[in-house]
Order: C-alpha cells, then sequence, then structure tokens
C-alpha cells in the first residue's frame, strides 16, 4: 500500500499524530476534489465575465421595455388634447409614448410598440459595428417565426427583412416599422382615443388602471385598406 502522505501532501503530520489515522484521511479525502474543483468554477466566472462585457449582451436588455422611457407623470387636459390631433403627436411625447404603451399593455399587443421603440432606437446607432448585435436581437425577439414577441408582418415584408440580416443596414428594418406603426395608427390608436384612461385625461384626472382586454384576431394592412378610421374624441 502506498504511503498515504505521498497520495495527499497536504496532511499535516503533527495533526495526525493527535487524530486517529481513519479521520484524518477521511478530512484529505473531502478537501481533495474540492481543491480540484476551484479551478472550473474560476474559468466559468471568467466566461461569464468575457460575455457580459459584449456590447451585444446589452444592446437587447432594453429591447422590449418602453415604460422605462420616462416616470410617471401628471398630464394636463391640454397636452393630452393635442394627442388626439395625430398618432406621430402622440408618440413624439413621451408621456404621450408611456400612456400608449400602457394602454397596449391592457390589450396584450405591447410588442407592437416595443418593436417601433427598438427600431427607433436600432436607427440612432452611432458606428456600423452596434448595427449586426442589435439587428440580431430585434430580429430574434420580433421579426422571426415564433419569436417571443413576434409581430404580424406580411410574407414579402418578413422575407426581405430576413434576407437582409447578413449585412444589415439602418434601414433594415424600415418596412417593417412601417407596417406595425400603420396597423397601430388604424387599429389601436383609435381604440386607445375612445379609453377610459385617455377620456380622464381630457377632463384633468389621472389615469386609472384599465381592464384586461382580451387580445383580438391578429390584423394585417389589407384588413384597412380603403378604410378611414373615425379619430373623433368626444
Amino acid at each position: 500500500m502506498e504511503n498515504p502522505l505521498l497520495l495527499f501532501p497536504q496532511l499535516n503530520i503533527s495533526a495526525s499524530k493527535d487524530k486517529p489515522y481513519h479521520k484524518v484521511m477521511k478530512s484529505a479525502i473531502k478537501e481533495e476534489p474540492h481543491k480540484a474543483s476551484k479551478p472550473g468554477a474560476k474559468q466559468k466566472r471568467n466566461r461569464l465575465s468575457l460575455l457580459l462585457q459584449k456590447p451585444e449582451f446589452h444592446e437587447s436588455d432594453h429591447l422590449g421595455k418602453p415604460g422605462n422611457l420616462t416616470k410617471a407623470a401628471s398630464v394636463s387636459p391640454e397636452e393630452a388634447v393635442k394627442w388626439g390631433e395625430s398618432f406621430d403627436k402622440l408618440l413624439s411625447e413621451k408621456a404621450g409614448l408611456d400612456a400608449f404603451t400602457k394602454f397596449l399593455k391592457t390589450e396584450f399587443s405591447e410588442e407592437n410598440i416595443e418593436f417601433w421603440i427598438a427600431c427607433e432606437d436600432y436607427k440612432k446607432s452611432k458606428s456600423a459595428h452596434e448595427l449586426l448585435p442589435k439587428a440580431k436581437a430585434i430580429f430574434e425577439t420580433f421579426v422571426q417565426k415564433d419569436a417571443p414577441k413576434e409581430v404580424n408582418l406580411d410574407f414579402h415584408t418578413k422575407e426581405a427583412t430576413s434576407q437582409s440580416m447578413g449585412q444589415p443596414l439602418r434601414n433594415t428594418f424600415d418596412a417593417a416599422q412601417s407596417t406595425v406603426y400603420r396597423l397601430m395608427e388604424q387599429d389601436s390608436y383609435p381604440r386607445f382615443l375612445c379609453s377610459a384612461a385617455y377620456r380622464g385625461l381630457l377632463q384633468g384626472r389621472p389615469a386609472a388602471r384599465a381592464p384586461l382586454r382580451r387580445r383580438s384576431r391578429s390584423f394585417t394592412v389589407s384588413d384597412f385598406k380603403g378604410v378611414r378610421p373615425d379619430l373623433t374624441v368626444w
């Protein structure tokens, strides 16, 4: 039998004189696997640290979180009236964007405004180096088939967007963004103007928590061809 001191050099000889042999061996065996696992754990931490430093890891952190754009703020009736002038006017105001986002959440269709916001951020990329990771995150989150927040796009728009993912440009998502914008303008926006929350803002009351609305069937642009929505605010 080999000398245990050669197999486990960390054994304390003086300690072994005071402790029974089997207890010393037992503690040494427990200690050895623990030490052997340390390099693996350290390598994992290093790999995770490198991943967190990659820009593409952070680019998608803010995707789909429009509520972070602005804190809840009081809205004057005059400001709320302007939101009824046009959909573009509503989205151009931070408070309007936040109010509309909250409304879409009650209809379980917030992925549309989240996609629109992500595209706006994408077009503001300062360098071509930022485009690829951002485009990949947007495509995988909102565009590709069975994406977690897939938006409703026609086949040709989805296909054209998919083909441009190899070398994404600043206008890669323009067609898809315009499609989703029109859907919101012609479908969700009129309902927002008729909602109790918006009417309350017109009367100077804070927006009440709207009841959740069951998601209706998905619309496409063709559903609205030749139809002009009535945007009159009563």
